[in-house]
């Protein structure tokens, strides 16, 4: 069976973006076959909010019940916590002491995210060196394939770098993970911009109903489209590209026409849209409500996924310590 591997940040709760670029791809997954772990990337999460990681572990809760509700299985994938398998921990010290630092520096998001959130410190070892722990979350596990988008590629190569220089100096013990291309699909806020927490635009899973609703019919539409009567261009439309996401092909097609020739007007293509978005969220809203009403079960079921975690990962490292000729003394002597 190949096994597949991908984690997501806890920096906050889960939106419409989070769900068509990822979640939703790995529900697919698992529905196909492969072997899946799926791990709540708390250590990732204090590389930005390490000045105040307050709500890491409300967001490692609600992330979990994000990713059940929507249709992760706890019996077809292992579900985790990083910080519940040390051997991340240690496999990221081991791979550090290969890794040059100019590989990291070159990774092309460093400076990326620094400007991003620039009111930030981001100045520290533990963002410079967070694609090392990256790649050990994955090598790991073995994992034959991470699922990523194009604009990904370049940190799934520096995980292989990593893997091809370790194979080099110890022995082939490393697969050299192979990405699994996911449709990443054009996700806008409601302000028209990429749907994104910080820039305060998005739909999250666990908005209800009403909010959902107040949030989509004041959307930018398109901006050459004044009056009830004016003609619009879809392709020029943020309302048009969450369609495409949410709506059946059919459907999308009458409202390309009803756009085009002002038969229809923007509230009721945002009134279609909200039907079709809420015929995805229903079942993950009515799923959300069974698992916050029990909490514990919640607990149980990372709890357990982080043993299964922690018993590939422990295996993992055994070899890695026999690879690295490491001195290994038992408790037995």
């Amino acid at each position: 069976m190949r096994r597949v591997l991908s984690g997501m940040r806890p920096t906050g709760v889960l939106h419409l973006g989070n769900y068509l670029g990822a979640l939703k791809n790995w529900v697919d997954l698992q529905e196909e076959g492969y072997e899946c772990f799926y791990f709540i990337a708390d250590w990732h999460a204090l590389t930005t909010e390490y000045a105040d990681p307050s709500e890491v572990a409300y967001y490692c809760r609600e992330m979990a019940i994000d990713w059940l509700a929507a249709g992760l299985d706890p019996e077809r994938s292992v579900l985790f916590l990083q910080s519940l398998v040390l051997e991340h921990a240690e496999l990221n010290i081991l791979l550090s002491m290969i890794t040059p630092v100019s590989w990291l520096e070159r990774n092309p998001t460093y400076k990326e995210i620094r400007q991003e959130l620039k009111d930030k410190d981001l100045a520290t070892y533990g963002f410079l060196g967070y694609p090392v722990l990256q790649a050990a979350d994955i090598l790991i596990y073995k994992a034959h394939y991470v699922p990523v988008g194009v604009d990904q590629l370049p940190h799934l190569e520096l995980t292989r770098e990593i893997a091809r220089r370790f194979n080099y100096l110890y022995g082939n013990l490393f697969p050299e993970p192979k990405p699994k291309l996911t449709e990443s699909p054009k996700v806008p806020g409601v302000d028209g911009r990429k749907m994104s927490k910080s820039y305060e635009n998005a739909i999250y899973l666990s908005d209800s109903p009403r909010v959902i609703w107040d949030k989509i019919r004041p959307m930018v539409t398109d901006t050459q489209r004044k009056r009830r009567t004016d003609p619009g261009d879809p392709e020029k439309c943020p309302v048009f590209d969450l369609h495409r996401a949410f709506t059946p092909e059919s459907k999308r097609e009458e409202l390309v026409q009803g756009c085009k020739t002002a038969a229809f007007g923007c509230i009721d293509c945002k009134k279609a849209l909200y039907d079709h978005l809420m015929e995805v969220l229903e079942p993950i809203h009515q799923g959300r409500q069974k698992l916050e009403a029990r909490p514990s079960l919640v607990d149980e079921i990372i709890l357990e996924g982080s043993r299964r975690a922690r018993e590939a990962a422990r295996h993992t490292m055994e070899e890695v310590r026999r690879a690295l000729k490491l001195w290994t003394l038992s408790a037995e002597g």
